[in-house]
């Protein structure tokens, strides 16, 4: 598996606090086209924004508070929503006759990981865009306390992922988790508080990716770099086919070696999971051949989760997201500490040791991570080159992950056009009696709301 990251305990996760920079927000703008040529976007579309533009010039006025809930297939979200707001709202205000006062900006939630992985100074970019951090699996009420504020009385609309995290496919929605509907109805007590009357509403926004080219030919290369990579495979599925790349022929034959890769990489980690030393409690892994390959998945998941929960002394207990947020936390208690002036310098090395451990079982979860959310159908519905090449980078970043090679880059899929859809906006307010009289369901009708108007917008 990955080298352990971690070599010593750390000082304590602090909060960044959001400190939105005028001057910050220009030189990004200014390089956004850079930004978004360097990551293979070449053509947006975005359907909408008119009503977007009005939407920000009713909230502007005073009238409104916006929540933006956008999908998150891809860590290029960022920039492309950056280009929704910065660039494709404004001219749809000027088309129509709106007049905006720039920015014309959103502030946003992002996961406190990303400086961990990224960075410190990405820490600080996002700070100075108004980012909000907020831990993941914990109540981080520092966090939610910023955001609730913010979104009531800050300059700007907020902006959130209602995924959680990125889910790697265009066409297929992850859960909604309810923290966006929860903060929707808060925004509107404020508001009843303060005596203010302005409409809360949540503007669903789709994201897609799709690739322009219709060449074959990287989707061929990539299968066959991760194949050499495995090793194992039959001799008559890797080789190809002398027939054209979408023919029927070669198209049948390229599904049945993404069959075969996927088949041999989960077998590969079935070995690796039963091995007898060390091993923690959980399912066992039976014979492979007499399983369906998604309830083989689904046993590999619940074997690794069981890895780090066991080390962590976690129950088992909610979705696969949930458990992998509170091994994610539990892992951070151990390296990132709070008493590490006070510790001696026995104590200080055992914590280091401590901390090594922690990052290797929290591995496990990440493995799952990678897999959340394959579903064993996604590319046999539609056989486009997308759901291909979404599939096979979910595969990808698994297998450079398990070799510690980081994000060393595949064969370019790109270049890419991205479709944006702004959807039909939720009027929280007149959902408010309701919550009044059931909490939980008003946020759990709500969000299922939202998840049949980002469904439309990718739809």
């Amino acid at each position: 598996m990955p080298r352990a990251g971690i070599q010593a305990a750390q000082p304590a996760l602090c909060f960044i606090p959001p400190d939105y920079t005028r001057w910050l927000y220009r030189l990004c703008r200014g390089l956004l086209p850079l930004l978004l040529r360097y990551r293979g976007l070449v053509r947006f579309e975005a359907s909408g924004t008119d009503r977007l533009a009005r939407l920000f010039a009713e909230a502007q006025s005073g009238r409104s508070r916006l929540l933006i809930a956008f999908r998150h297939p891809s860590t290029t979200d960022p920039l492309v929503m950056a280009q929704l707001l910065w660039r494709e709202v404004p001219r749809a205000a000027r088309r129509d006759g709106l007049r905006l006062k720039p920015p014309v900006h959103s502030q946003f939630l992002y996961d406190r990981g990303i400086p961990l992985w990224a960075g410190e100074a990405a820490g600080w970019m996002l700070s100075k865009l108004g980012g909000i951090p907020i831990q993941r699996g914990k109540l981080d009420r520092l966090a939610l306390k910023t955001a609730r504020h913010l979104f009531a009385d800050g300059p700007f609309p907020l902006a959130i992922a209602p995924e959680g995290a990125t889910n790697n496919h265009g066409e297929l929605l992850s859960p909604l988790e309810p923290g966006l509907a929860q903060m929707a109805f808060w925004c509107c007590e404020d508001l009843a508080a303060a005596g203010r009357q302005e409409r809360v509403l949540i503007v669903p926004i789709g994201l897609q990716y799709l690739s322009i080219s219709h060449d074959w030919g990287p989707i061929d290369r990539l299968l066959g770099r991760m194949e050499a990579l495995l090793g194992g495979l039959p001799d008559a599925v890797v080789s190809a086919p002398a027939a054209p790349a979408d023919s029927p022929q070669a198209l049948e034959h390229r599904y049945e070696r993404l069959i075969a890769l996927s088949e041999r990489l989960l077998s590969l980690l079935e070995t690796f999971y039963q091995r007898s030393d060390g091993a923690a409690p959980g399912p066992a892994v039976e014979d492979p051949a007499s399983t369906d390959f998604l309830e083989r998945l689904a046993r590999l998941r619940e074997r690794a989760l069981a890895e780090a929960e066991a080390h962590f002394q976690l129950s088992a207990r909610g979705t696969v997201s949930e458990r992998c947020r509170r091994i994610e936390q539990a892992g951070w208690a151990c390296i990132y500490r709070k008493d590490l002036e006070e510790l001696s310098p026995v104590e200080r090395s055992l914590a280091d040791w401590s901390a090594r451990e922690a990052d290797i079982r929290m591995g496990h979860m990440r493995l799952v991570e990678h897999f959340s959310t394959v579903s064993g159908s996604y590319v046999a519905e539609k056989p486009s080159i997308d759901r291909y090449g979404e599939v096979l980078m979910i595969l990808w970043r698994a297998i450079t992950w398990i070799r510690g090679c980081g994000e060393e880059p595949p064969a370019a899929l790109g270049p890419w056009r991205v479709r944006m859809a702004v959807g039909e906006p939720l009027d929280v307010g007149v959902r408010c009696e309701g919550y009044r009289l059931d909490r939980r369901g008003a946020v759990e009708r709500l969000t299922a709301d939202l998840r049949e108007r980002l469904e439309a917008a990718i739809g």
